[in-house]
């Protein structure tokens, strides 16, 4: 983990300033130590993120992390997407078969 002081060696880009209204948005939540805040990787990984989107769409930190939790949500979904994919897969042909059946039926459905 890192301190404050070494993120912010690690994104040259990122502000004092910055990093207080991105952590008080929710972008990041530093572990609490008894040394002072520490920052882990995936926080690195989220500031990279909110500061590429700040960049390239002149969003304030509150933006950001509606931007961020969106794709928080999206990542999620896709593991459960993975997660059912792996249990159909496991099922018996036939029983697969139905269920492509049913998945075809239901989306022209939705779409009609």
């Amino acid at each position: 983990m890192m301190t404050r002081n070494e993120l912010l060696a690690a994104l040259p880009g990122l502000t004092d300033a910055a990093l207080d209204a991105l952590t008080r948005a929710g972008i990041v939540r530093p572990v609490q130590s008894e040394a002072g805040p520490r920052f882990r990787p995936i926080d690195v990984a989220r500031l990279t993120l909110a500061m590429e989107l700040e960049d390239a769409y002149d969003l304030d930190a509150d933006a950001l992390a509606l931007v961020l939790s969106l794709i928080d949500q999206v990542h999620g979904l896709r593991g459960e997407m993975r997660a059912m994919l792996s249990a159909v897969a496991a099922e018996p042909p036939e029983t697969r078969a139905r269920m492509r059946e049913i998945i075809t039926m239901t989306r022209l459905t939705l779409r009609g």
